[in-house]
């Protein structure tokens, strides 16, 4: 039984101007289903084909106390689905010779290469095989959010593992790093390259974000829980993935809805609508271009989405395969992303891929942190309307 008597209200269902086709009406069925049941409190929903949107959906509550309706411009808390987002803004950069992924980190951060680390590379760090996914056990939000503080830590530490000879996912030290191997390449901050080198050129800049200026507070949703910590917490005391992201730290609606993280650029995270989210994966679907103005070439698209790490991943305990920022495929049951998909998922259940076979990106951001596999759900029911396959 849902807990719809503890949603109240559910917001206005809602729709673009997309063209009226099955994929559409279908995950508006699903949106009004799930919301109004009360398994999720706001869902938006963005996918693109060929260059052109086909679905702009959304439903449900922004924030639960005060009644504000989910729309199509509320920025939603996505978690590491931002780290996708990460990845493209430095394959921008690379393609425009700011870095280069094989160059070692301790070129642009000479501190960087102590303790036996001078041969980590940008892209180590980028695919999660740079051996430097652990955090203080004691680590607060305080000091994790004190990046300048946090990147010194880190430089000092030993990898735990021969750098690219495994796969352990950074979850929080990939922004930590990517944010200071940034500042240090450009001299700006990664929150101003992604709105002038990436967002902005896409006509999404307040809609693509690692962090919320204080504009934009009124535009963003309110995280809940629903079950994610508890899944969290069930896990064994001794897990590795403590070691990446220790208790203190954890993914949960009440880190997401603290002013402090709110405001720090972490490139780990991503605050964003779907809308954006799925406009810059149909670009990517296509190569870097040609559904808007192209982002880079494809030669770096490739470079940034060919398999760099594969197997059991070392903190997490299940099997992936890693690309330079982007998770490539998906061996979870069901699948999220299809077979030669690339993207990134986020704590609670948002996600978002690009489909170059098919040229098609989707995205679900959401505001209650769940398990549902909503995600799995919406992207297969879109992919079966339209009649995509995996083949």
């Amino acid at each position: 039984m849902g807990d719809a008597g503890l949603l109240g209200e559910v917001g206005p269902m809602g729709s673009g101007t997309v063209p009226d086709n099955p994929a559409q009406r279908r995950v508006e069925e699903i949106l009004d289903e799930v919301t109004r049941s009360g398994a999720e409190l706001g869902v938006q929903v963005a996918a693109w084909l060929d260059g052109e949107p086909v679905v702009d959906a959304w439903a449900g509550l922004a924030d639960r106390a005060s009644g504000r309706p989910m729309g199509p411009d509320t920025l939603v808390p996505a978690w590491s689905t931002g780290k996708g987002v990460a990845a493209a803004l430095v394959a921008v950069l690379v393609d425009r010779g700011a870095l280069a992924y094989g160059d070692p980190v301790a070129r642009y951060w000479p501190e960087f290469g102590a303790a036996g680390k001078d041969r980590i590379t940008v892209g180590h760090v980028l695919s999660h095989t740079a051996g430097l996914p652990q955090l203080p056990p004691d680590v607060t939000p305080e000091q994790l959010l004190d990046l300048p503080a946090t990147a010194a830590w880190l430089a000092a530490q030993e990898p735990l593992w021969e750098p690219g000879s495994a796969v352990g996912y950074h979850a929080w030290t990939y922004g930590v790093l990517l944010a200071e191997i940034l500042r240090r390449a450009t001299g700006r901050g990664c929150d101003d390259l992604l709105r002038e080198e990436l967002a902005g050129p896409l006509g999404v800049a307040d809609d693509l974000l690692f962090h919320v200026p204080d504009r934009l507070l009124p535009r963003l949703a309110t995280c809940e829980d629903g079950g994610w910590a508890a899944r969290l917490e069930r896990m064994p005391a001794g897990a590795p993935f403590f070691v990446c992201v220790p208790h203190g730290v954890l993914p949960v609606a009440g880190l997401a809805n603290r002013p402090d993280f709110r405001r720090t650029p972490l490139p780990a995270n991503g605050v964003m609508t779907a809308r954006a989210t799925a406009r810059l994966y149909a670009e990517l679907a296509h190569g870097g271009g040609p559904a808007g103005p192209r982002l880079l070439s494809a030669p770096t698209l490739r470079e940034a989405t060919t398999a760099r790490g594969r197997g059991a991943d070392r903190m997490m305990g299940v099997p992936w395969t890693t690309g330079l920022g982007f998770l490539i495929g998906d061996d979870s049951s069901p699948p999220v992303r299809p077979a030669g998909g690339f993207g990134h998922s986020g704590s609670g259940g948002s996600t978002a891929f690009a489909d170059p076979a098919h040229r098609f990106s989707f995205a679900l951001l959401k505001n209650r942190m769940t398990t549902s596999g909503l995600d799995a759900r919406l992207a297969h029911e879109i992919r079966t309307a339209l009649g995509l396959t995996d083949s």
